[in-house]
């Protein structure tokens, strides 16, 4: 509702997360060409939503896809700023990216050797311009956002 009118009063977390890095990191959205592989209420749809809005941390052209998007390798390598949240660990591999994109990889996942995001990491990093690692990317982040929308609900509480 309100997202989706650009007014909204609380940011989904991990999208706002996201944006944050983005932002701090010195990297435009607008006029970006943003793959969000993943279609969840909680981080795929929101995340569209967010980088579609005008003003900062928006204006970019988004796509979104999910494990049944036809030929996804081609769709992923047209990314300049690929989010992935899929739930699969190592889904994304380096044929998947285009060189210099932005891998922003928001999965985590139980593998046999350890936890996994849903990114080939040690592979993609090779081809990526700039990703984020699984754990220590986007989780604090994510709870950074929380923070920020418990002291923001406080204040209105307070305002009432």
């Amino acid at each position: 509702g309100r997202m989706l009118q650009g007014r909204p009063r609380f940011l989904p977390c991990t999208p706002h997360g996201i944006l944050q890095m983005l932002r701090r990191s010195g990297i435009p959205t607008a006029g970006a060409n943003v793959v969000v592989i993943g279609r969840s209420d909680i981080v795929g749809k929101p995340m569209a939503m967010l980088l579609m809005q005008r003003g900062e941390g928006g204006d970019a052209t988004v796509t979104v896809c999910h494990s049944r998007t036809r030929d996804l390798p081609a769709v992923a390598r047209s990314a300049d700023i690929l989010i992935v949240a899929i739930g699969r660990a190592r889904f994304v591999t380096a044929d998947m990216v285009k060189p210099g994109a932005v891998v922003i990889d928001v999965g985590m996942n139980r593998a046999e050797d350890g936890l996994a995001g849903d990114v080939d990491f040690e592979r993609v990093r090779e081809v990526a311009g700039q990703i984020t690692p699984v754990p220590g990317g986007v989780g604090p982040m994510t709870i950074a956002m929380l923070l920020h929308n418990t002291l923001a609900a406080a204040r209105l509480q307070r305002e009432v």
